[in-house]
């Protein structure tokens, strides 16, 4: 495999739909000219935004976290600009970009280093040939205080790595469980 550079990525963000929106080039400021975790297409990959919707975990229902019984009791939703995630504890968000991978493709997805320098980590799966939907997002606040991260942002950079060849079988038509998602998706077995 290899990485793939920026003019494939905007080639196959336009005419192949992979990334919409697509925002080419970084955005480092916003409307106003005030500073924001920056977010668009970057030098062999593609920074994704946050969306305003968020499901932060609460222990109020539940005194064991379980994968194969996961249940949407387990978060507060909110949806607003900001989002503060508790001392120690984790929120669910979605990208604003939608996704639609092609079948020679992976991706790695890893945490912008503004948020990681504030002990809050980000972590996403990869993202399979012929997968596609919105961006699951999972926001780790490691420190003893409330952390906030902010709607309409950067989170996350993308880098693709193109195969020689063309995977066996594919996402889609392994019929993943995550397939074309929309919205925050939760657990699922």
């Amino acid at each position: 495999m290899s990485v793939r550079e920026d003019n494939w990525i905007r080639k196959m963000a336009v005419e192949q739909k992979m990334i919409e929106p697509y925002v080419e080039g970084l955005v480092r400021s916003n409307e106003e000219g005030g500073k924001i975790v920056s977010y668009g297409q970057s030098s062999y990959g593609y920074d994704i935004r946050l969306s305003d919707e968020f499901k932060v975990f609460t222990n109020v229902y539940n005194s064991i976290v379980d994968p194969k019984h996961f249940t949407e009791d387990s978060f507060v939703d909110i949806q607003a600009d900001e989002c503060i995630i508790p001392p120690n504890s984790f929120a669910l968000a979605r990208s604003v970009e939608y996704f639609r991978i092609p079948r020679n493709i992976l991706t790695i997805c890893l945490g912008k280093s503004t948020y990681a320098r504030c002990g809050i980590i980000v972590n996403v799966t990869p993202f399979e040939p012929e997968w596609e939907g919105h961006v699951t997002i999972e926001i780790s606040n490691t420190t003893p205080l409330p952390a906030k991260v902010y709607a309409h942002e950067g989170i996350a950079q993308v880098i693709f790595f193109e195969a020689k060849e063309i995977c066996r079988t594919s996402y889609a038509e392994r019929n993943g469980k995550y397939q074309k998602q929309t919205g925050i998706t939760i657990p699922r077995v």
